[in-house]
């Protein structure tokens, strides 16, 4: 791990905020609940402020939670990706080859089969294309604490995210749009493209040229300290962003409080099958386990900032699909926390 996501890091493992993750979005979903009801009017009037179908308040937030990501990826390691190539090839495989796939079909089983007596049809195609954008958005920056809780190979785990970004930029809006096709859901190619610059190509270039002048002012402890100094803004990002959604969803949520509990179903059942796969193809093709327990966890958890933003962009910050993205921030920690569990108590199935 670099020392940049180090710093981020208690000495026990997870940070304090990483770990507690589930505990702050639920608040914030609280406060959004709240808020919407007793000052909508604040609500409708944020709403309004939008430019070529993008919230402008919401996309100041979402770019306060990807930046500092985008910072710690580190393009020098593309150059071992000719190193032990079998972690990679797992990674890749399953986050652009098997996830979204199993994602998309999960929620057409779910959402409009299985829970088709308690959701409409248009409640389902939205929260089935929420589910589309977190299954084809694989993570970026919780992976290195997963990484670590797993003592797993730090430069190994950072060519990993940093090939994964690199791949987003060219493979997510064709992948979202596919399986948005499949499942008769409307494409706004125009939003998409424009999410996905937004969102994954301008971040990426932006964390790129601020790393690179931070290395050459004061090497990686530069980059250390900067990345301590704007972690709060992307922690108030995110959780600014819960609330404002959940001030929007209030209603709908108050009068269905199962909704979420119901877009929580295939998304715990996509995490673990997915871990499933993964790590079996890991332990079958005989990886060393400081390389198998990161390959399997960068390609079962999501980069949902980026599923937030572009479900927002896409079909509004009310719509059911931007709901279905953050029950998947909600879900994401104790799940992968669970995981990791399993991972160390497993460790002994694989070569050291």
């Amino acid at each position: 791990m670099s020392k940049s996501e180090g710093a981020l890091i208690e000495p026990g493992g997870i940070g304090f905020f990483e770990k507690w993750l589930s505990v702050w979005v639920a608040l914030a979903i609280l406060a959004g609940l709240g808020l919407g009801s007793f000052a909508p009017g604040a609500f409708e009037l944020l709403a309004s402020m939008e430019f070529a179908k993008v919230n402008l308040v919401i996309a100041v937030l979402i770019w306060a939670m990807v930046y500092p990501m985008m910072v710690g990826v580190d393009f020098g390691a593309l150059g071992q990706i000719g190193e032990r190539p079998k972690g990679l090839v797992v990674t890749l495989v399953v986050n652009w080859l098997v996830k979204p796939f199993t994602m998309a079909a999960l929620g057409v089983l779910f959402f409009e089969y299985v829970f088709a007596d308690l959701i409409s049809p248009e409640d389902a195609q939205a929260y089935l294309a929420g589910v589309i954008l977190l299954g084809a958005a694989p993570c970026t920056a919780m992976v290195f604490v997963w990484s670590q809780l797993t003592r797993g190979d730090p430069t190994y785990t950072l060519v990993q995210v940093s090939v994964n970004d690199v791949v987003m930029i060219f493979a997510f809006a064709p992948i979202v749009a596919l399986l948005l096709g499949v499942t008769d859901i409307p494409v706004p190619w125009e939003t998409l493209l424009l999410s996905v610059g937004l969102y994954v190509a301008i971040p990426l270039l932006a964390g790129f040229v601020t790393r690179r002048h931070l290395v050459r002012k004061g090497g990686e402890l530069a980059v250390e300290a900067f990345k301590a100094e704007v972690k709060p803004f992307s922690v108030i990002g995110l959780l600014a962003t819960v609330v404002l959604l959940f001030g929007f969803q209030g209603q709908i949520i108050l009068d269905r409080p199962l909704v979420i509990a119901l877009i929580a179903v295939p998304l715990l059942l996509q995490t673990y099958g997915i871990f499933i796969i993964a790590y079996g193809a890991a332990w079958a093709w005989r990886i060393p386990f400081n390389v198998a327990a990161p390959c399997a966890l960068i390609g079962t958890s999501n980069f949902f900032e980026l599923a937030v933003a572009v479900a927002i962009s896409l079909f509004g910050l009310e719509s059911g699909a931007a709901l279905a993205t953050v029950v998947g921030v909600l879900v994401e920690v104790p799940v992968m926390l669970s995981l990791v569990a399993i991972a160390n108590r497993t460790q002994r199935w694989f070569p050291s």
